[in-house]
């Protein structure tokens, strides 16, 4: 156990922790060759396009130091705010994590957060700055911030660059003489605790470890504490590049088993493995429960298709622990899902996966963020759904989550940030300034405010600039409305939202501008109203396509015009009672893009 180092990388998006992971795979030679590639761990296709880290991955090296052989786990990390939950998983089977920080964009605020997770769970850090070979680089006032956010010693800080190779050295040696080697009973009790899992379609599902206390062999008879199933280990290993087979792995040591387990709701991340003949005497402190912090409604396009809905998102939540959903149904869309997601990245990226890995054709509907109700007999229910909310006459008042916002940026920026926040209902807690001229924000909002476009707006007003981080505060009294949208006065529940009353008037307003746009014209008219309640509070009409039926009509009485028209007019009143209205999918997006 006292060559062993199991370390994680943790850092703000594009800090360059992937790069920096590829080179210290290169140096060990645990990848050569054909295998070389850029962010060689990201192997969904979705990640290397967008150029992040999606999933957590787990890596095995070799490393030579003084003559001694040492086993070291890597784990990289993804560095956006969406995909915290991952971090704190990865923190939770590591003892070391190097902290990544851009020589010419300094400390941001996903940094700090990580870093505070890592810091709460006893890890030894490494400070590094990497990229220190641009021309903008700046390396000697990011060591300032890292001191002062760390109070460590300015040697104990690594130059390096994920690029060129500088400094790579320099940190594995660090990882060696740093970080504690794992603690723990090779002989007790066997004690793993489940940090990741994955489907493969062949072998069943196959879960990724930690080895606390204990030793496990090939063939060995275990169960899983909090589901108590038992099963036969068929394959235990190591995870280099490819899964490399193992007789035996004891305390300390990562690594994956394989028990032809089929059904996904038998594997939990965070749950304890254990031999079923010589059982540990408690489970290892799981992760806390994630909370999702925004909620959509997710429908197949072709009603048949639920069950396989049902089993894609399955599958899709051995991969991704935060994802939650469960079954709902809508008027307008017929039977599907109400899914949890961290934001709106999430979302997005869990739809683009649906499709792609599952074959999946989906509808999403607006995301909204999940409210108590206080109903007047003094009950509290938690509703995520508007078309859960209930009678208006019943509601003594309704909560909204906020969050506690940090927004790290430089002073030029500090205005606009300050009009987009306190437009979006924001309340300043404080303003520092951190180094130079560099300032911490601190906010507290509603989170249904910043859910659909705040991020993306925060990024353009900043010029790239603020780094955004959150978690969620507590539950304040708002005045909310339920904003519902008619279609020639049949309410389409998927496009229902609860809004401040402030702001219901112009959103209603545009809304109902926004769908005159999208939904295409009919053979009758289409009313689109917006409604508090009973009371209209905006109103767009889609006209008629209409057919000239008086053409053929030349000359003689004007009765004989009257006549057809009379007619015409009967054949659209009954078109309009039994026509109905298609909602393109276009229409449901076009809610989070309003402005």
């Amino acid at each position: 156990m006292n060559h062993i180092r199991n370390f994680c990388i943790i850092a703000h998006i594009d800090h360059g922790k992937s790069t920096l992971a590829d080179r210290l795979l290169e140096y060990t030679n645990t990848v050569s060759g054909k295998d070389l590639q850029d962010q060689v761990l990201d192997d969904m296709d979705l990640e290397r396009e967008r150029g992040i880290t999606i999933k957590s991955h787990a890596i095995q090296m070799q490393y030579e130091h003084n003559g001694e052989t040492f086993t070291l786990n890597l784990i990289d990390t993804p560095g956006h705010v969406d995909f915290s939950y991952e971090v704190s998983r990865s923190i939770a089977a590591c003892e070391g994590a190097l902290l990544i920080v851009d020589a010419s964009q300094g400390v941001q605020a996903q940094t700090i957060s990580n870093l505070y997770m890592a810091i709460d769970n006893d890890l030894e850090i490494i400070p590094v700055v990497n990229k220190v070979d641009l021309d903008s680089a700046n390396p000697d006032e990011v060591e300032d911030e890292i001191i002062d956010l760390l109070g460590c010693r300015r040697e104990e800080i690594i130059r390096a660059s994920g690029r060129t190779g500088i400094g790579i050295p320099e940190i594995l040696e660090a990882i060696v003489e740093r970080v504690p080697a794992p603690q723990g009973d090779p002989e007790g009790p066997l004690q793993a605790l489940i940090f990741d899992s994955v489907f493969n379609p062949f072998r069943g599902i196959i879960a990724y470890f930690k080895i606390v206390n204990g030793s496990l062999k090939k063939g060995d008879f275990v169960k899983f504490v909090n589901t108590g199933k038992q099963y036969n280990a068929d394959e235990i290993g190591v995870l280099k590049l490819e899964m490399k087979p193992q007789e035996s792995l004891s305390a300390g040591n990562v690594g994956y088993i394989i028990s032809g387990i089929k059904t996904s709701s038998e594997v939990r991340v965070g749950d304890t493995i254990t031999h079923v003949n010589r059982p540990c005497d408690a489970a290892i402190e799981g992760f806390q429960e994630v909370k999702p912090m925004v909620f959509a409604g997710v429908y197949p396009i072709e009603t048949e298709d639920f069950e396989n809905l049902r089993t894609s998102l399955e599958k899709l939540q051995l991969n991704d622990a935060s994802l939650t959903f469960q079954p709902e149904s809508s008027a307008a869309l017929g039977f599907g899902f109400r899914c949890g997601f961290l934001g709106l990245l999430h979302m997005e990226i869990v739809q683009e996966r649906l499709g792609r890995e599952f074959d999946m054709d989906v509808i999403t509907t607006v995301p909204n963020v999940s409210y108590k109700v206080y109903d007047k007999k003094g009950n509290v229910i938690e509703v995520h759904n508007p078309s859960g909310l209930p009678d208006l006459t019943l509601i003594d008042h309704i909560e909204e989550p906020y969050i506690r916002s940090s927004i790290i940026t430089t002073a030029d920026f500090i205005g606009p940030i300050m009009t987009l926040c306190l437009g979006k209902r924001g309340e300043l807690v404080k303003q520092e300034f951190i180094s130079g001229n560099r300032v911490e924000l601190i906010f507290d909002m509603p989170l249904g405010e910043i859910v659909i476009d705040f991020y993306d707006k925060l990024k353009s007003i900043s010029k790239g600039y603020a780094s955004f981080d959150y978690h969620l505060h507590d539950f304040r009294e708002s005045k909310l409305v339920k904003l519902d949208i008619l279609l020639n006065g049949e309410s389409v529940d998927a496009l229902s939202t609860l809004t401040h009353f402030d702001n219901s008037v112009s959103f209603g307003r545009r809304m109902c501008e926004k769908l005159k746009e999208l939904i295409p014209r009919q053979q009758f008219d289409i009313a689109i109203q917006a409604a508090i309640g009973a009371k209209i509070i905006a109103r767009e009409t889609i006209k008629a396509v209409r057919k000239d039926v008086t053409a053929k009509c030349y000359g003689g009485d004007i009765s004989r015009k009257r006549k057809l028209l009379e007619k015409q007019k009967k054949g659209k009143k009954r078109m309009k009672q039994i026509g109905s209205v298609e909602v393109p999918q276009k229409a449901f997006l076009a809610v989070l893009k309003l402005d």
